[in-house]
């Protein structure tokens, strides 16, 4: 059987340029029936691009696409799946009031009667989750009242339900699921495969790349550098096509690590003694002192996230009290949290950062224009020189600072709002997930940053689902599980001692 029969799908010298910036550059990706393919590439390389083409988001400029032996154009994202192509965005792009039932069969509820019948939707829904996914939870329930991982399964869910799906995208689906479920994923990606189903999977985890690809495609700026048999390519070599340079090795961000560690004060910028919210989080203290950066590490639910949030101020403490440069706080909220010199940047930059509609330079005063009040309003000159400031600061890859947010990547996107918030000059900062969905050399280059940011006399708050990272970037580290403060380590401490506080052994 020659290569061409082998594969279910290929696309072939694709382009497509938007207002200021060429997305793609004659680019071809080729994918087999029964593969797993990676698509790699730094934020901004082109693979969100290239995929929306593939589903009818996008018209792509030039080249064609050629889909089970035949020329293809897809229109839309329902025409595609009509086709048997079928895509998990990177963002969950889900209806959260309705619930998790209507969410995977929305527009196939079996009917009876002229009527859809409500009883079997839920049946099929919960067989659904639990034979694809084994997630057991009640389906009749709004999407919105489960977690971001849940929600991601539940997108997953909807996308394998379309029985003829010959292609199935999945675009970073484990940026918010724990080891757990990312296992039971690569389950079903391992038995989608064997039935001869074409996946391509796109991702920033080293260790998942090598996992449970086949072969990996990497493009850099818009073009394809190559695509390379997994088992043929090294992580050193690979990490180095996808970002056009070495990278910074482990050594040398320890010495970094260790310079910054040097600058850390006594007096405690914020300080929570026995805080708590019922449901959220068990009461704990913590200090965070000037030059610190204290990772929080857990698995997902731990209540890392709950923690920030009562933190800043998102969520009210029921008990205990925070002190911000040894006064007690009485009023604690957003808006009194940014006057005091604390940011949060959250987890969630869809629905708790970016604004769509807004430029790249609107969204990076807008916590500078709130703490100020909307009756003293910041000049277009000042407003453009803090927003190209943090452009250059951040590399943040957009033409101009009115390119529209929406256009730019995720990792841009999650740049943005990290702008946003330095901007304020704050001395407390919350990192929630800073680096989730960006690429390998941008994560070093933020974790250099959070690092200096300290060494200026900040304090940072850096919560990871990466070990490797928090263990990387931490002066001190704070192990969450179930909710509660289970451990502390002071220096350096190793990545065994951090896992087995995580699962409830003795350290």
């Amino acid at each position: 059987m020659s290569e061409s029969d082998q594969n279910i799908l290929a696309m072939e010298g694709i382009g497509k340029a938007f207002p200021g910036v060429q997305a793609l550059d004659d680019v071809s990706v080729t994918l087999r029936k029964g593969e797993i393919l990676c698509l790699v590439g730094e934020n901004g390389a082109g693979k969100s691009t290239l995929m929306k083409i593939l589903t009818g988001v996008d018209q792509p400029d030039s080249g064609r696409i050629i889909f089970d032996g035949k020329e293809i154009h897809p229109k839309s994202p329902q025409h595609a799946q009509s086709l048997g192509i079928s895509t998990v965005y990177q963002e969950v792009n889900l209806c959260t009031n309705l619930t998790v039932a209507e969410n995977i069969l929305l527009g196939r509820e079996p009917h009876k009667m002229g009527r859809i019948d409500w009883t079997k939707t839920n049946a099929l829904a919960a067989e659904t989750l639990q034979r694809l996914l084994g997630v057991d939870i009640d389906v009749t329930k709004p999407l919105s009242s489960y977690t971001v991982a849940i929600q991601q399964m539940v997108a997953i869910a909807r996308a394998l339900y379309i029985a003829s799906a010959k292609v199935l995208i999945l675009d970073e689906p484990t940026s918010s699921l724990d080891e757990n479920e990312t296992g039971q994923l690569f389950k079903v990606m391992r038995k989608l495969k064997s039935e001869g189903v074409g996946i391509i999977f796109i991702t920033h985890f080293m260790g998942q790349i090598y996992e449970i690809s086949d072969r990996i495609t990497v493009l850099r700026n818009g073009k394809l550098v190559g695509t390379y048999e997994t088992a043929s390519i090294t992580r050193v070599s690979l990490i180095s096509k996808m970002i056009g340079r070495s990278l910074v090795e482990f050594d040398e961000m320890t010495k970094i690590k260790l310079e910054s560690g040097k600058h850390i004060k006594s007096e405690a910028l914020l300080q929570a003694k026995g805080f708590g919210l019922t449901g959220s989080i068990q009461p704990l203290d913590l200090d965070l002192h000037a030059g610190e950066v204290v990772g929080l590490a857990g698995l997902l639910g731990s209540g890392r996230t709950e923690t920030a949030s009562i933190l800043f101020g998102v969520e009210k403490a029921d008990s205990g009290s925070i002190f911000v440069n040894g006064k007690e706080v009485h009023e604690h909220s957003p808006l009194n949290s940014i006057k005091q010199g604390i940011a949060l940047c959250p987890e969630d930059r869809k629905a708790a950062g970016i604004v769509d509609d807004l430029t790249v330079r609107e969204n990076i005063v807008l916590a500078i224009q709130a703490n100020k009040g909307w009756f003293k309003y910041l000049s277009l000159p000042e407003q453009y020189e803090i927003a190209e400031k943090y452009i250059e600061l951040l590399s943040i890859a957009t033409p101009s600072a009115d390119q529209p947010v929406k256009n730019l990547s995720g990792g841009n996107q999650q740049k943005v709002i990290l702008a946003r918030w330095l901007a304020t000059n704050p001395q407390v900062l919350i990192l929630d997930e800073p680096t989730r969905g960006i690429d390998v050399g941008t994560k070093a280059e933020i974790q250099r940053l959070v690092l200096s940011l300290a060494e200026e006399g900040k304090a940072c708050v850096f919560i990871s689902s990466e070990l490797e990272e928090v263990l990387r970037t931490s002066h001190r580290i704070v192990v969450l599980r179930e909710r509660q403060k289970v451990a502390e380590f002071t220096g350096e401490v190793d990545e065994n001692t951090i896992i087995h506080a995580i699962a409830g052994s003795e350290a």
